[in-house]
């Protein structure tokens, strides 16, 4: 009986998947690249697949750095150390991330992002093997570092294969779904490190990520996308320069919360800033620069950008001044802190994959101004709360702030995708990440320099402040709207050649490049659609306001 027809048990679908993940006809793989690039996504059910492999590595991710953070007393302890040595576990697994992101965002256009992406989950496995063997603190914080660089090859690209997974009017779902993913990562991660922690050695909080790590390895192998590679050589002096240039800079920021003195960080300052001018001077002239300041002339990308700068500041000012004023200031024990914190990433999880549907009718620049404003509220009142402030009473102000980021993250996240060019995926995943983490330092030096010089006063300081980047954030993220008004200047891109009504198919003897070329066209498309969702998105709100105020409701047009 032949294999897929219509009486065989094996449905047409999966037969068809499976043919397509074990071909080795390079027209069939670049026929899928292409049907991906045009936005249509992959086909059923290796999009199903995909989508599961691209959860798996966010979730391996996000819990290794999770699980890490409670464990450093204990390893410390283990080998007999101090606890500042320790946070190298940490800070040396950033650095490594922040480091390379963007160039291997480059690596992914020029080798394929799926490419990067498995290797960045077989480097990541290997690498936690290496932590459980781990015998000195050395050994552990090498193999950190590693695992950061594993690490790096999942986040610069993990946007970027779910842009080329789902179809294009799915995209804000599936950034919904991701955010979800996070938030339920981040609430159960601390939780279940003290389980393991309280029956078993820390090695066993790196052993997870194997089985982890081998499954992802084996749905991606068979699932995820091929994408239209930029046939290029890799430049290592940019690299290098983008490496030192985000390295210093962040370790200048840390260094205002440390104490280092004044003139070693504008020292670091400006050695940060001749690194990304060699870089930019280098590349001038380049198409494809590492460092995307051609995708940073695009208003909404940079607009978003910014956006998401200023809202990751606002949360690590929160989570961590809130630790100490919940158990320093007011008197809670570890476990009801956890407990009490957890309402924000709950917050995130329940709103979340909603704001991310809802990213796919309405503009993310209103739904983001929207949940920028709750995250402001919410930071303003945990500022204000009493110091004999009841459990309910914090949680309602924490899951308010949860609410209001996660409202704002997936919209962010998809405008952020949607205004690169589709061969640029890659270098916006990579901006992506280091806009968050470059965020995520800022407000971290902050709650350091606030409670150097004010003590415990600096921990409600640091609220307060975070509800004024809340509010930056939100203004930056509202003036997306100008963006798109008609006549506003859009990206320097390239004309799309005369297209037929029907222009999902390119010529068959077209290249790379022209292909790559063609997708730009995509572009002004996408500003289209945006365009007509501002007004709808207007008129519905105007209608429903006169039906709440009206004794008939008037049903929205």
């Amino acid at each position: 009986m032949p294999i897929g027809n219509a009486t065989s048990p094996v449905p047409d679908s999966a037969v068809t998947f499976l043919k397509d993940a074990i071909s080795v006809d390079e027209d069939a793989r670049r026929a899928l690249a292409q049907r991906s690039a045009e936005g249509r996504g992959l086909p059923a059910p290796r999009r199903h697949f995909a989508w599961i492999t691209i959860m798996l590595g966010l979730a391996l991710a996000v819990l290794d750095g999770t699980i890490a953070n409670v464990a450093l007393p204990t390893i410390a302890a283990h080998f007999h150390t101090e606890p500042a040595a320790s946070i190298w576990i940490v800070n040396g697994y950033q650095l490594a991330i922040v480091m390379t992101m963007l160039p291997l965002a480059t690596v992914a256009d020029i080798h394929g992002y799926r490419n990067v992406y498995l290797g960045g989950i077989a480097l990541f496995t290997l690498a936690s093997l290496g932590c459980i063997l781990a015998g000195s603190m050395g050994a552990l914080t090498v193999a950190r570092i590693v695992q950061g660089f594993g690490a790096a090859g999942i986040m610069a690209v993990n946007m970027s294969i779910l842009r080329f997974t789902v179809p294009r009017e799915k995209l804000g779902a599936a950034v919904g779904l991701n955010a979800l993913v996070v938030a339920v990562c981040s609430t159960v991660g601390p939780a279940f490190a003290g389980m393991v922690l309280s029956v078993a050695g820390w090695h066993w909080l790196f052993a997870i990520n194997i089985p982890l790590g081998i499954a992802t390895l084996l749905f991606g192998w068979f699932s995820l996308p091929e994408s239209l590679r930029v046939p290029r050589r890799f430049d290592w002096l940019s690299a290098v320069l983008s490496a030192l240039g985000i390295c210093l800079m962040i370790v200048a920021v840390d260094g205002v919360g440390a104490g280092v003195p004044p003139l070693v960080t504008l020292g670091q300052v400006v050695a940060a800033v001749l690194c990304f001018v060699a870089q930019i001077r280098h590349e001038r002239g380049s198409d494809r620069p590492m460092l995307p300041v051609d995708l940073l002339r695009i208003p909404v990308f940079t607009l978003s950008v910014c956006t998401s700068v200023a809202s990751f500041t606002t949360q690590l000012l929160a989570f961590v001044a809130l630790p100490f004023l919940l158990q320093g200031v007011m008197g809670h024990d570890p476990t009801e802190v956890g407990l009490l914190m957890m309402a924000w990433p709950l917050g995130v999880a329940v709103i979340a994959p909603f704001a991310g549907r809802m990213s796919d009718r309405y503009p993310p620049a209103i739904l983001g101004g929207i949940g920028l404003i709750c995250l402001a509220a919410g930071m303003l009142g945990l500022g204000l709360m009493r110091a004999d402030a009841p459990a309910w009473d914090i949680c309602w102000r924490m899951a308010l702030c949860g609410f209001g980021f996660g409202m704002f993250q997936s919209p962010n996240n998809r405008a952020m995708l949607e205004a690169a060019p589709m061969n640029r995926s890659g270098a916006a995943g990579g901006m992506l990440g280091t806009a968050r983490l470059t965020g995520q330092s800022l407000g971290a030096a902050l709650v350091s320099l606030l409670l150097g010089r004010m003590g415990d006063p600096g921990l409600t300081a640091a609220l307060l402040l975070g509800a004024g980047f809340a509010l930056l954030a939100a203004l930056i993220s509202m003036s997306r709207l100008a963006a798109h008004r008609p006549g506003a200047a859009g990206p320097r891109v390239l004309r799309c050649p005369r297209r037929s009504a029907d222009a999902t198919e390119l010529p068959s003897d077209r290249t790379d490049v022209d292909a790559n070329r063609h997708i730009f066209c995509h572009v002004a498309d996408m500003q289209e659609v945006e365009r007509r969702m501002i007004p709808t998105f207007l008129t519905r709100m105007k209608s429903l306001v006169s039906a709440v105020s009206s004794p008939a409701l008037m049903p929205l047009d």
